[in-house]
């Protein structure tokens, strides 16, 4: 049998998963096979945190405008959102998260628009 000398490939591979690794604690950024194990870890939480991510914040936007509505509107989130879309306004809730933060005048003037 012929020998196999896989010194380079092995090392490029060990090196890559050691600083994928960086900044873990401990032996699981020093240690390979550890160093592997939490990697392919990190990874898939990191796939299912980008999934998350995009309903935390749906979450926030619609707490924040919630917030906005019930004080200075004196209604609830739900039908601040259905007397928008009557009033054919289609911001969403994004921007209409950053209108109540940083613009409140503007948020205020939405609310004169749906009662007219």
């Amino acid at each position: 049998m012929v020998r196999v000398k896989r010194g380079n490939v092995a090392r490029k591979r060990r090196k890559k998963v050691l600083f994928l690794a960086k900044g873990f604690r401990g032996s699981h950024s020093k240690l390979f096979r550890i160093a592997h194990g939490q990697v392919l870890k990190a990874l898939r939480y990191s796939y299912v945190g980008r999934k998350q991510k995009k309903t935390q914040f749906r979450q926030l936007w619609i707490t924040r405008i919630n917030a906005m509505t019930r004080e200075f509107c004196s209604l609830e989130y739900s039908n601040f959102m259905s007397k928008l879309k009557i009033a054919k306004i289609s911001l969403n809730r994004k921007m209409l998260a950053q209108l109540s933060i940083l613009d409140t005048m503007t948020f205020l003037s939405l609310k004169e628009k749906i009662f007219i």
